[in-house]
């Protein structure tokens, strides 16, 4: 049997209708496709893929950098929403898997690697760790940082809404998986990669 995996990962969209504009077109626009997948009954599985280490481990979740910060870090609220990041590498072995296991038919897989689920704070951490350095932590309180948008780019306030969500609200992990699946448990001899290993590759 053929089976469609939809090229959406990240945040899973069926959970984000409250979203903030302009992001929540992202997310819009995902769920018109999921609806004709549905309506079609096209065999599909999607998977929510959550952070990619690219772009929110190495520069340690900073805004408008890939690399990491080498005197300060801006800390998202407390710092202490739990989030989740994942080695890209280790995003597609799991995709691989789940495309012809009978178990993730017409359903949502969620990538959540049990040691991946992180709180920014503890992500800082262990970068500080591994390059010996320890930074100055700006919190940002979330009225600030929403108040960011203002005056930029679509582009730019669609980052920040997303950031919002993910670091303020929680929304990776805010929730329990029920009649989906999640990755590492169907999964569990893919060894994946822990994100200090990740950032290893960047001292």
């Amino acid at each position: 049997m053929q089976r469609f995996l939809p090229s959406e990962f990240g945040v899973d969209p069926a959970r984000m209708g409250h979203a903030l504009e302009p992001g929540r077109a992202t997310f819009d626009d995902k769920m018109v496709i999921r609806k004709a997948i549905e309506e079609a009954n096209i065999p599909h599985t999607y998977v929510s893929a959550n952070c990619f280490g690219t772009f929110f481990t190495a520069n340690l979740s900073q805004i408008g950098t890939l690399l990491p910060p080498k005197e300060r870090v801006s800390v998202y609220g407390d710092g202490n929403v739990k989030v989740i990041f994942m080695d890209e590498d280790d995003v597609a072995t799991y995709t691989i898997k789940s495309i012809d296991d009978p178990r993730t038919l017409n359903k949502t897989i969620y990538l959540r690697p049990p040691e991946n689920i992180l709180s920014q704070n503890e992500l800082i951490a262990k970068w500080e760790k591994l390059s010996g350095k320890v930074l100055e932590k700006i919190p940002i309180p979330s009225d600030k940082f929403l108040a960011s948008m203002k005056g930029t780019d679509l582009a730019y306030q669609s980052v920040v809404g997303h950031f919002y969500h993910i670091f303020y609200e929680g929304c990776l992990t805010n929730f329990g998986i029920e009649n989906d699946e999640e990755a590492s448990l169907l999964y569990p001899e893919v060894q994946y990669t822990r994100m200090d290993m990740y950032m290893e590759r960047y001292l």
